[in-house]
């Protein structure tokens, strides 16, 4: 479980496909205080850690991961929004976050307002109907509040913080990005749905 909010930017240092797509992750954090098996998420993504050195973990990542993810467009030195588990007694600042991506969203807009970015995504069909005005989305990770929403499309605005303290500084039309929808609002339509019914 994470809360959304970003604790360092990490950096691909190596990549390997055998079997499974296996990534190395430069980090800030102490590694001498990771777990073997830990949980961390990696853009959003809820990844365990299978190695470790000094300043640097590996994941191993299946092709259904992969599939259902922004993964598959890593590279060597791509920046990654990183955040450890969440510990019992840990302040929740963002929203609850699982690290199940629930899909991919595209960048459709980016224009700057002022010292922030009004960012424009597109979601899948499937999952439009749960992002809602003033409503709480993951997207690579961070947690962050929905503007406005008109069909599929919705707005996110980046203040210069976020900017500085995850990769979305760097967002560019076109960007693909793992989208995790509020827990809540998936109960919340499960519920209306039924009582539909």
């Amino acid at each position: 479980m994470f809360t959304g909010i970003i604790t360092d930017i990490g950096t691909i240092t190596a990549l390997t496909q055998a079997g499974d797509l296996r990534a190395r992750i430069a980090t800030g954090y102490d590694t001498s205080k990771i777990d073997m098996g830990a949980s961390i998420a990696s853009d959003g993504v809820c990844l365990t850690v299978v190695s470790l050195g000094t300043g640097w973990y590996e994941v191993q990542i299946s092709a259904e991961t992969v599939s259902k993810t922004n993964l598959a467009t890593w590279a060597v030195g791509h920046r990654v929004n990183l955040e450890r588990a969440l510990r019992v007694g840990d302040e929740l600042g963002g929203h609850i976050v699982s690290g199940h991506v629930d899909g991919v969203a595209e960048v459709v807009a980016v224009a700057e307002e002022g010292d922030s970015t009004r960012v424009r995504l597109r979601a899948p069909a499937a999952l439009a109907r749960f992002i809602a005005p003033k409503g709480s989305v993951a997207l690579n990770g961070t947690s962050l509040t929905v503007n406005e929403v008109e069909g599929a499309e919705f707005g996110i605005n980046f203040i210069p913080h976020t900017k500085s303290v995850t990769t979305w500084g760097d967002v560019k039309v076109g960007d693909r990005v793992n989208l995790e929808i509020d827990t809540l609002a998936r109960y919340v339509a499960r519920l209306a749905e039924a009582g539909a019914t």
